[in-house]
Formats: structure tokens, sequence, C-alpha cells
């Protein structure tokens, strides 16, 4: 909660408390809110092992961080058992291949072209070892080129401008 104070907040606090305490009552406000700070946790620590005497042997290792949701949850999951297979997912998940696969079929080449484009891009032997270099024009444009202009549509007639209507 209060990991993100900077210098310059604690200053301003600091000279926020001297205006509004004044210096004569502020070292006593300093104390009395230490005071009770340590009282606090004193209670705290003293409850914490109550409950921990309370619950038994069995309990020994109970830490009372493990009642948050987010601890529990990563200490069950990146404990090193895996018992719901999240490593064996992460590991068949591959981004690079997904993120190839969306590419080829927004561009329109199928798999097995792709796969040829991409291992002469990565210059693998595989493509080397065929003889033949893979040809870099484009054979059979079936699909049309989004990116070039279409001939001169004729456009349907505007509507007059009417200013009144505005």
């Amino acid at each position: 909660m209060f990991n993100d104070i900077g210098a310059l907040e604690l200053l301003t606090l600091g000279v926020l408390a001297v205006l509004v305490f004044g210096p004569d009552k502020l070292p006593k406000l300093i104390q009395d809110v230490t005071r009770t700070i340590r009282k606090v946790r004193e209670f705290s620590d003293s409850a914490k092992e109550d409950i921990r005497s309370e619950l038994g042997p069995q309990f020994k290792d109970f830490e009372f961080e493990d009642l948050n949701p987010k601890t529990f949850v990563r200490k069950q999951l990146m404990d090193g058992n895996d018992d719901l297979g999240l490593k064996e997912i992460r590991e068949s998940f591959d981004l690079r291949k997904e993120m190839s696969d969306v590419t080829d079929a927004v561009n329109g080449r199928t798999p097995a072209a792709a796969d040829t484009a991409n291992s002469a891009a990565n210059g693998s032997a595989g493509a080397s070892a065929e003889g033949s270099a893979p040809s870099l024009t484009k054979t059979g444009d079936t699909a049309p080129d989004l990116l070039k202009k279409t001939p001169h549509q004729t456009q349907p007639e505007r509507p007059p401008f009417d200013a009144d209507a505005t």
C-alpha cells in the first residue's frame, strides 16, 4: 500500500505535519503513532500464535499469507508438482508458429507454401537439399491485390447540398 511513496511525497507529508500540528506537538505525536503501531503489531503477532497453537501440530507449516487467493494459487500452480499439466500446455503452445499461420491465412498463402517460404527464410538445409532455389515471383495470382487501386469506378451521384437543412 505504501510501497510507492517517493521522497517528494514524504517531504510534503512532513512539511504538512509541521504546519498542521506545529513543531511543539509533532515529537509527541510521532511517539504516540509509533507506540500505537507497535501495539497493533504485537497484538497481531500474539493472535497469530494463538491461532497456530489452537490448530495443533497438523498445521505447523500454516502461513497466514496463504489465505490470500493470489498467493495460494501461485503456490499451488508454481510449486513444482504439475498435477494439472500446465507445463505441457505451455510447451505445446508455440506463439511464432501460431502467428505465422495467421499471417499466412491473411496473405492467402497455403500452409505448405508458407513452410517452404519459412524454411528458405530461416536458411534451413531442407530447401538446399532439393537443389532448386525457391522462386521469388508470384505464380497463379488468384487473390486480388488489395493494395492496388482499382480502376476509376463511377460513384453514385450525390444528393444536392441543402444549407438550410444543416
